[in-house]
């Protein structure tokens, strides 16, 4: 996705025009009388042009207000003139910049506050001095715009599922936008998503109860799995009276290992057999 801002200042074009121009007969006249001021009061001028630049930093240095070179100067020492010369440090380390909640509105009409870090750096020093006015307000700015549109078109069942494709998705668009600020984004992370206590009372309500449904499926499984397994048990043990007596033996064997207290008279099965057969007949 090309994001294309109207009334951008392109430096590359711009600069050519510029050294085209050249900084003029005035220009030159000034820059010798610069020159000939650091050898007049040599050496101790030399100690107001020598600059120490950085490992991680770069110099932008301005001469008679244009700049002096497209690629910046760094990093060790470099030699700038008095008078004529200025120069703008700019860091290129990583920065982590943290994004202030925002209120959005999700594309299933829920209210969320979202927040999130933004990871970039700056690879071209002189874009980001000729192009903006301040790269990091304007790289958080758009962080938050950005966040806000990719995020209002989003579910919130999709938020909550798909952070890491939303941030690949803003950290596509920041680049593209952030390019001719000389920003380069490294990764993008949503840190958090605070959703109305109502919501979530309902999103735990809800989460419950498909919790209960399964058990109950499972445990309705269950039970007819058991009925099946007795079903089997019963055929088996009506084809064999000798295994019925073993089974109810088994079974009175463990009623009395588990429940000590219980007192049970045992009964032989034809006895019950013929009982049931009298009450019928009577």
């Amino acid at each position: 996705m090309q994001v294309r801002f109207l009334g951008d200042y392109d430096y590359r074009n711009q600069y050519t025009a510029d050294r085209r121009e050249g900084i003029g007969v005035c220009g030159w006249i000034l820059v010798s009388l610069s020159f000939l001021l650091v050898l007049i009061t040599f050496p101790i001028s030399i100690w107001a042009c020598m600059k120490v630049i950085r490992e991680y930093e770069r110099a932008v240095v301005f001469r008679l207000g244009r700049i002096q070179s497209k690629k910046a100067k760094g990093a060790g020492m470099i030699l700038i003139l008095p008078c004529t010369d200025t120069f703008i440090k700019v860091d290129l380390r990583m920065v982590a910049c943290k994004i202030p909640p925002q209120e959005i509105l999700t594309k299933d009409g829920v209210t969320a506050r979202v927040d999130g870090v933004v990871y970039y750096r700056i690879y071209s020093a002189v874009s980001a001095v000729a192009n903006v006015s301040d790269v990091h307000s304007a790289t958080l700015l758009l962080a938050q715009t950005t966040l806000r549109n990719i995020l209002g078109k989003q579910s919130l069942a999709q938020l909550l599922a798909g952070r890491e494709e939303i941030g690949r998705s803003i950290q596509a668009i920041l680049n593209s936008a952030a390019e001719q600020w000389g920003v380069k984004v490294a990764r993008v992370e949503i840190k958090d998503v605070r959703i109305p206590m109502a919501m979530q009372r309902a999103m735990a309500a809800e989460a419950e109860a498909a919790r209960e449904t399964r058990a109950k499926v499972v445990a309705a499984e269950g039970e007819m799995n058991a009925s099946r397994a007795l079903k089997q048990a019963s055929m088996v043990l009506s084809e064999s009276p000798a295994g019925l007596q073993l089974r109810y033996l088994q079974t009175l064997t463990t009623v009395a290992a588990e429940n000590n207290s219980t007192i049970i008279f045992p009964l032989p099965m034809n006895m019950l057999g013929s009982l049931g057969q009298k009450s019928r007949g009577g």
